[in-house]
């Protein structure tokens, strides 16, 4: 990162700034990770709005969007800045949600397999043999797309929705 940048933090910023680096995220569970990514969202979005209103009045008098753009160079350096910090939190964000995923799945497998008695396999009589097996699924009834049947589906369901209402 840039350090004049940096320098030109406030404190609070700096401080959300170290709270996004990878050995502070390591630490979070993934509640304060949602409250830290909504923090870094809401500062983002001030730099943003500060920049487009900055850079908007800022054409009028330099007398075009191209002149413009060297002014306001802070707030979008900042917006940036915090953008990155984002992208880096979200994916965090993302890891922690499928760890937790994960988790909640192994839990209900090992719940339904300790509700369920074990099955004893079916016994089948020495002459016959194993019942085969089809190799290939079944194929689904569709006209070619998924949105285009789902548009068919809906499509029926206004049409009844319509008799209904008479």
């Amino acid at each position: 990162m840039n350090q004049g940048l940096l320098n030109s933090l406030t404190e609070a910023e700096r401080l959300l700034v170290a709270e996004a680096e990878r050995d502070a995220l390591k630490q979070l569970d993934e509640d304060e990770l949602l409250d830290l990514h909504q923090r870094i969202r809401r500062t983002r979005t001030k730099y943003v709005k500060n920049y487009r209103r900055g850079a908007s009045a800022a054409v009028a008098d330099a007398g075009g969007r191209g002149l413009s753009y060297a002014r306001n160079q802070r707030d979008r350096d900042k917006a940036e800045l915090f953008e990155s910090v984002l992208a880096t939190v979200s994916r965090e964000v993302a890891a922690a949600a499928r760890r937790a995923s994960m988790e909640l799945r192994a839990e209900r497998i090992a719940a339904g397999r300790s509700a369920r008695p074990a099955l004893a396999p079916a016994k089948r009589p020495a002459g016959k043999p194993a019942p085969a097996t089809n190799p290939r699924p079944r194929a689904a009834k569709t006209t070619g797309g998924l949105k285009k049947d789902a548009s068919t589906r809906a499509l029926g369901s206004r049409r009844q929705a319509a008799r209904d209402s008479r």
